[in-house]
């Protein structure tokens, strides 16, 4: 039996833990893969992959350009859709203008839409998604892109919305937007590549067709456990795109990388 120890490292997001649950817990057959698996938070997948750390990563679709000569970017596992932009907020009642906001990572999509669609802001400020809603609350900003769950619970805060960037994006590009990717290693041959491909479909086709399997592995890693915050979130980010990218897709890859 063929066999390949894989260094695998994605978010502890649900939309990652939900399409990878099947190849981490064995529920599939992994087709001779043993998958060794780190949880970071995006910004630290980010570094991580201009650093060739993992074999294969989640990644923040706005890197690809960076790392496109030492990872390939797979077909499938990706985080784009419509309607599934970071939200940019402020504090309820505020006027002022956007100078200084507080964004989940230099290199994120997140990151890199703010600088496309509002030029005017001045001072964009790295920081990790899961405090950003919390700083921008406490007037420590002009305003803040939320990500991941944060996006779907800031009502509960002293906290509104400025913009959707993904229907921002959607209105200027006619093209969903790209937020997330996995890529491979070029290390790999690329029959290997195309192996580890296929075992990541069959692994999203298996959380589609069992989608309560996976609920308490998710919420083992998320930062909202609410069941209706998890089937949101993973039903904003999981979706035929995460199957495969298909045309469309790249092209809205192409379109966020220009």
């Amino acid at each position: 039996m063929r066999s390949n120890r894989l260094r695998l490292a994605i978010s502890p997001c649900p939309n990652d833990t939900f399409m990878f649950d099947a190849i981490i817990n064995r529920r599939i057959d992994l087709d001779g893969f043993d998958v060794e698996v780190t949880y970071l938070d995006i910004e630290q997948l980010n570094a991580a992959a201009m650093e060739c750390r993992y074999d294969v990563t989640k990644c923040s679709t706005a890197i690809l350009g960076a790392v496109g000569d030492r990872y390939a970017l797979l077909d499938s596992g990706s985080a784009l859709g419509r309607g599934n932009g970071p939200l940019l907020v402020r504090r309820k009642g505020e006027s002022a203008p956007l100078k200084r906001i507080a964004v989940p990572g230099e290199h994120t999509t997140a990151n890199r839409l703010v600088g496309r669609l509002f030029p005017e802001v001045e001072v964009r400020v790295p920081m990790l998604f899961s405090e950003i809603a919390e700083a921008v609350e406490r007037g420590e900003f002009d305003g803040g892109v939320l990500i991941h769950e944060g996006r779907f619970v800031y009502q509960r805060r002293n906290l509104e919305l400025v913009a959707d960037l993904g229907l921002e994006w959607e209105a200027r590009m006619a093209l969903p937007l790209p937020l997330g990717s996995i890529i491979a290693s070029k290390e790999l041959d690329e029959e290997t590549r195309a192996r580890f491909e296929r075992l990541l479909r069959r692994s999203i086709e298996y959380a589609f067709e069992h989608p309560m399997v996976s609920r308490a592995f998710i919420k083992d890693h998320a930062q909202e456990l609410e069941d209706e915050v998890i089937e949101k979130h993973v039903a904003l980010f999981v979706n035929d795109y995460s199957l495969t990218l298909g045309d469309e897709g790249r092209r809205a890859v192409e379109a966020l990388l220009e």
